[in-house]
């Protein structure tokens, strides 16, 4: 069973920097997509960044125009099951729960699209 626990979620002012940091568990063989997706009060879930877990050193990440040269997603070095998000220059645009999610693909983009396990999310507020 695929499981996903985020962790450093919390406030922070705009302009700040958050990273936030997603555990995933479980998972069989093969080439994951791993990332974020975030929902705003009274809005639906929009897929953040994600970045395939199966090329060195750090896969190669998407992102979601509405952060892109301010968010960054990266797998650790050491242990490809674990993913960060490091958000900079933070609006207030931001606030949000994030989920961390995960989706197998064996091939392919991992923007957006269905991923397939999510976690419990992590509260950010500007």
């Amino acid at each position: 069973e695929v499981q996903l626990v985020e962790s450093g979620g919390g406030s922070v002012e705009v302009g700040g920097f958050l990273r936030l940091s997603c555990t995933a568990s479980g998972f069989a063989s093969g080439r994951y997509c791993l990332g974020w997706f975030r929902q705003a009060p009274g809005k639906g879930r929009e897929w953040v960044a994600s970045v395939p877990t199966n090329v060195e050193p750090s896969g190669f990440p998407y992102h979601a125009n509405s952060v892109k040269g301010r968010f960054r997603v990266s797998l650790d070095n050491a242990n490809k099951n674990i993913v960060y998000l490091l958000m900079n220059m933070i609006k207030v645009d931001d606030t949000a729960t994030y989920y961390c999610a995960a989706d197998r693909r064996v091939v392919g983009s991992c923007s957006g699209g269905d991923y397939a396990f999510w976690g419990q999310g992590t509260q950010v507020t500007v």
